[in-house]
Parts: C-alpha cells; sequence; structure tokens
C-alpha cells in the first residue's frame, strides 16, 4: 500500500518555493479577463436599445435650451 510522504517545512520550501512564471501567469490571466470584458461590452454596445439611450445622451447633452 502507497503511503502518503508527510508535508514538512522543508519538503513544502522545495514543492512550492520557487514561484518562476507565476507573474506571466497573472498577466495571461488578466488579459483573458479583459478580453472577456471587452467582448462583452461589444455585445452591450450592439445592442439597439443601449445604442439609442446612448444616442439620446449625446443629443441631451449637446442641446442648448
Amino acid at each position: 500500500m502507497n503511503t502518503i510522504p508527510q508535508l514538512t517545512r522543508s519538503r513544502a520550501a522545495s514543492l512550492f518555493g520557487d514561484d518562476s512564471g507565476a507573474a506571466t501567469a497573472e498577466y495571461a490571466i488578466t488579459t483573458m479577463a479583459a478580453v472577456a470584458f471587452a467582448g462583452l461590452l461589444v455585445v452591450i454596445m450592439r445592442s439597439d436599445e443601449v445604442r439609442g439611450i446612448l444616442t439620446d445622451l449625446v443629443r441631451r447633452a449637446l442641446t442648448v435650451s
């Protein structure tokens, strides 16, 4: 029967001590989240209802009364 080795401080340091590549992974995750958010904004902005609201807002802002 196989036994799981005990996790000691030195074993944990050897397993989890090297964090090289962590920054690259964080940048990749952040970039993927930004792309997903941009895609969501594109879908929302293509909606006729949102386009009408924004056009109305700009017209009211530029109208002098």
